[in-house]
């Protein structure tokens, strides 16, 4: 059951759960705010801790607001694709085989059967950047498991509509968004760090980032550098 808070202007949804801490979040595209609560806790206690975090709400809310966002993709000739933060122009090439995707130059060269319709070119494209991502993590994982000292249960490569990543510290699983397969690989690392840094701290608290500064010094600017970047276009249904 979803209770609503209001502060000034902006409503915070209230959702108790089966948890031991509470969570804030701000989502895309308008920056709706949503707060996870234990089921012990009161909704004086909640509206006091939402009150503390007013000032961070707002900037969440005008980073949101303010960042920009790709069309509507069309998969046609000559429309701009990313990878690992390289622009690169959609080539279509029609032949009876198996589909594939290849990197050439400046250009993203599709291969399918000519019978193939929008969604199906989008499919094989996200398929694609998923096996990118996929191939991508396992090197940055060894990397940083010992670094710091953490075990990384499964990984899995998935949609997410409004987080980069996230971690599950019970079981050591991280989950990471499929485009960051479309951002440069330094923003990649530092969501990975983010995710593993978790598995030794849950929250955001000043031992996170005292993590964060410990193990990428950078964080911060990879943090800017990716928030900066067009976001995927997304028909946002809540």
């Amino acid at each position: 059951m979803v209770t609503q808070i209001n502060l000034g202007e902006i409503a915070v949804d209230v959702v108790k759960k089966d948890i031991k801490n509470i969570h804030l979040s701000v989502y895309p595209p308008a920056g709706r705010v949503r707060i996870s609560a234990p089921l012990r806790m009161d909704i004086d206690t909640i509206r006091v801790f939402a009150i503390t975090k007013l000032g961070w709400i707002k900037s969440q809310q005008q980073k949101l607001r303010a960042q920009e966002r790709e069309t509507p993709r069309e998969y046609l000739e000559r429309e701009s694709h990313y990878v690992w933060g390289k622009r690169y122009l959609l080539k279509i090439e029609e032949r009876d085989a198996t589909p594939s995707v290849e990197l050439r130059h400046n250009k993203m060269i599709l291969r399918m059967r000519p019978v193939s319709g929008q969604d199906r070119k989008q499919e094989i494209l996200e398929i694609w950047y998923r096996e990118q991502l996929k191939a991508a993590l396992p090197p940055l994982i060894s990397k940083w498991e010992p670094l710091m000292g953490v075990k990384v249960g499964r990984c899995f490569v998935q949609k997410m509509k409004t987080k980069w990543g996230s971690c599950s510290h019970d079981t050591g699983n991280i989950r990471l968004n499929t485009d960051l397969a479309k951002k440069p690989l330094e923003c990649l690392e530092y969501i990975v760090v983010h995710e593993l840094a978790h598995l030794i701290e849950p929250t955001h608290n000043a031992r996170f980032i005292a993590l964060m500064d410990q193990f990428i010094p950078k964080w911060k600017f990879y943090k800017d550098q990716l928030n900066r970047l067009p976001v995927r276009h997304e028909d946002w249904g809540y």
